[in-house]
């Protein structure tokens, strides 16, 4: 029987799309990441300037979401369909946390084709925990989880594994 403390669970998926621009191409990346997660997303902002682009701090160039729960890994389910349930290797870092891309919105299983939104892609990032790591968030005693606590990159290549069935490239 295995230690219920080193269970890996999923703490969040968190999807993003990038507009690059403020106005209609947001409006449109918004749309997306609502038809295909079914949540309210938040915009991100522009933190540095980049004069060739016409960025600036504070500019509104993209939106995100985060799902928790039982969204995520329903959400995830459908992602790993989208990328033909095969991940690279090269995705995941050293906490055992990892992230890919979807080309167009379309592949995901539920989302429908829509003209006036065009065809975009979005990126997938999954954080993973164990029970336990919440001693890192709370409000008093914050402190790091014990080294051997942690989730290293084969602890989570094979939690992703005998979970979605995902094959590693």
């Amino acid at each position: 029987m295995q230690n219920q403390m080193k269970t890996i669970q999923i703490e969040k998926v968190t999807l993003n799309m990038g507009a690059g621009q403020t106005g209609n191409e947001l409006k449109k990346t918004t749309t997306i990441l609502e038809l295909v997660s079914n949540a309210k997303p938040t915009h991100t902002l522009c933190k540095i300037k980049q004069p060739t682009w016409g960025l600036r701090p504070g500019l509104t160039i993209g939106a995100k979401v985060t799902l928790r729960g039982k969204k995520a890994e329903e959400f995830l389910k459908d992602a790993f369909i989208a990328k033909d349930k095969t991940l690279r290797k090269k995705s995941f870092d050293k906490r055992g946390n990892f992230g890919f891309g979807i080309k167009e919105y379309i592949d995901l299983p539920k989302a429908k084709y829509d003209p006036k939104l065009g065809i975009k892609g979005l990126d997938v990032l999954v954080t993973l925990e164990r029970p336990g790591y919440r001693i890192k968030r709370r409000k008093i005693g914050k402190c790091k989880p014990a080294q051997t606590h942690l989730i290293t990159k084969e602890e989570a290549e094979e939690f992703i594994k005998e979970k979605f069935g995902v094959e590693m490239e």
